[in-house]
């Protein structure tokens, strides 16, 4: 699979989530199968005002490429002019987010809010693949809300204004991630547009990912939630077979989790932001509940070690 001039080597794509996919958790699902691993959405504001903690988002690796870099704003010249300042940076794909539901990016007008003003779409596409060379994918959802389904025609939109692939989440903004993802309408997408379509929503499994390929015909398949505390689902799809790690893989790759995150971050920000993700990783596990106490009130990375190498 190819997105602009960028080689997928398989389908399966880590979607891009806030507070998650983060370098430590990216180089892991790049290193169990995924065929592209997507960084935390960053505001083009904030890179354009120099922000020192937006710079840290936008750390990579080699080790993790192809990796897509997701900015979300709704200004077409700022978008253009941010697009070209980082254009230097090692990513391949610019993604423009344009599905995020949070309230604090839809009551900016970004993030789905966008879905509401079509001509802006169009502007914000056309701008920012003009000013680089790298190739420009777009993140929209199903349509704001039930009364307005228009990801057709925002894919649409996309495809003439320069967009090199569309990923599309099959519910609206006003669900959030409730109730259950519309594949239709992914295949919907899929018949109206020519480029590359991505579709997004309740895959939990490789059976879940081939029913929306062959159901909706879409190019490749984004998993978000899914992966969370389970980096495995992408060794899962690629192996095309149900994978469920032993006890001590899982412990192996919550202590190379824990020291990738003390090398980037340090210790007390790493700690802090782990304590998630061991709750993640031990969900459903024999006494996950009491594990997740006790990391919660640990604050060194030696104290979180012991705690993970106690699992039984």
């Amino acid at each position: 699979m190819r997105i602009g001039s960028v080689e997928i080597e398989n389908p399966y794509i880590l979607a891009p989530m806030a507070g998650v996919t983060d370098l430590p958790f990216r180089l892991l699902c790049r290193e169990m199968g995924a065929g592209l691993v997507s960084m935390e959405m960053v505001s083009a504001k904030a890179i354009s005002y120099g922000n020192k903690n937006t710079a840290a988002l936008m750390v990579s690796d080699e080790a993790e490429r192809p990796v897509s870099l997701q900015l979300f704003g709704c200004e077409p010249e700022l978008m253009a002019e941010v697009a070209k300042r980082i254009e230097v940076l090692p990513f391949d794909i610019l993604d423009i987010n344009m599905g995020c539901p949070m309230p604090k990016i839809v009551n900016n007008g970004e993030g789905s809010a966008l879905m509401k003003n079509p001509q802006l779409v169009g502007k914000i596409i056309e701008s920012v693949s003009s000013a680089t060379v790298k190739p420009v994918t777009v993140k929209i959802r199903k349509g704001y809300d039930e009364t307005d389904i228009n990801a057709s025609e925002i894919a649409y939109i996309a495809q003439e204004s320069g967009a090199a692939a569309v990923q599309i989440h099959g519910r609206t903004r006003t669900q959030l991630y409730s109730g259950e993802a519309d594949w239709d309408i992914i295949g919907t997408v899929k018949s109206r547009v020519k480029i590359p379509v991505i579709g997004n929503g309740d895959i939990q499994s490789f059976e879940d990912a081939k029913r929306m390929m062959d159901q909706t015909g879409c190019d490749a398949v984004s998993i978000g939630r899914a992966a969370r505390g389970n980096p495995w689902i992408f060794k899962e799809l690629v192996q095309k077979t149900k994978y469920l790690p032993a006890l001590s893989e899982k412990k192996a790759v919550m202590l190379r989790h824990l020291e990738m995150a003390v090398l980037q971050k340090g210790e007390f920000t790493a700690i802090r932001e782990m304590r998630k993700h061991i709750g993640w990783y031990t969900s459903g596990m024999a006494g996950s509940a009491k594990l997740r106490v006790k990391v919660n009130l640990v604050d060194t990375a030696s104290e979180m070690e012991e705690l993970i190498l106690a699992l039984t």
